[in-house]
């Protein structure tokens, strides 16, 4: 992989993170019909995912610091309310983070060895398109994600497991399993983009040890990539979330469906 290589993944990454898509299986099929060996796919996913978790940081730093002085601040002066729903929040992620935990550790093997296999990937986009489509119809009760509770996180949080699998977008899944527990639309993306933060971070500390293992050269490479991806992916934020609350998810379902379908008849007929 040569350096506009991993620019170009990187652009794929940052712009399908955000949007209900898949990052994963855009990056599998972009790396097999373009020829792009990455050596170890899942530690330059991972790398380049590092990327758009720092344009979260960055679009989100002022919720994620009222969410951190929400630890500190138990009085119920000074904006005690807010800071009461903001701890709730933080439980809630906490939760949906731990079913995600879970889950990877059950089906690890299962999911990851995924990543060489472009026509499961393939098929895959088509069940994340059925998610997104459907989720567009689901019945809004408008419930803030402060109140949402212990089931639902947990299930928002298996969505966000599930999502492990290349194909299976986790936007989408979070977002859409958000939808379709009655959280109020605003809050499913905010929801969703939030709890990529431990995701992400946890990715990364497990494959600590191959990236500080990577030769200077890589190490370049993968960090042009890193920069493709926070830029592209910061740029999709703002629009993703005004899609979310127009209900306007459903044209990313007719993309994947397309794509799915030209990636499927190539594979096959080759």
């Amino acid at each position: 992989m040569n350096l506009l290589q991993a620019i170009f993944l990187g652009i794929v990454q940052g712009l399908t993170e955000f949007i209900p898509v898949s990052s994963s299986g855009h990056l599998v099929l972009a790396q097999y019909f373009f020829g792009i060996n990455t050596g170890d796919n899942i530690t330059f996913e991972v790398f380049v995912h590092l990327g758009t978790l720092f344009a979260v940081l960055i679009f989100f730093r002022k919720q994620i610091w009222e969410l951190f002085l929400a630890l500190f601040c138990w009085s119920p002066k000074l904006g005690g309310e807010a800071h009461r729903k903001n701890r709730s929040l933080i439980l809630y992620m906490i939760i949906a983070t731990a079913a995600t935990g879970l889950f990877y550790v059950i089906f690890k093997d299962m999911l990851e060895g995924a990543y060489g296999n472009p026509l499961l990937v393939s098929m895959m986009l088509i069940i994340t398109g059925l998610i997104i489509f459907l989720s567009d119809y689901a019945h809004n009760t408008a419930i803030p994600a402060t109140n949402m509770g212990f089931i639902k996180s947990t299930l928002i949080g298996l969505a966000q497991g599930l999502a492990i699998l290349p194909g299976i977008s986790r936007s989408g899944s979070t977002i859409g399993a958000s939808l379709f527990c009655g959280i109020k639309r605003k809050d499913a993306a905010h929801f969703s983009f939030l709890l990529s933060i431990p995701a992400i971070l946890a990715a990364n500390v497990k494959e600590f040890p191959q990236l500080m293992a990577l030769d200077s050269a890589m190490l370049h490479i993968y960090l042009a990539g890193f920069a493709a991806s926070f830029i592209s992916g910061y740029l999709v934020i703002a629009l993703l979330i005004r899609l979310i609350q127009a209900g306007n998810l459903k044209y990313f379902a007719f993309y994947l469906w397309f794509i799915a379908s030209f990636a499927i008849t190539f594979l096959l007929l080759r």
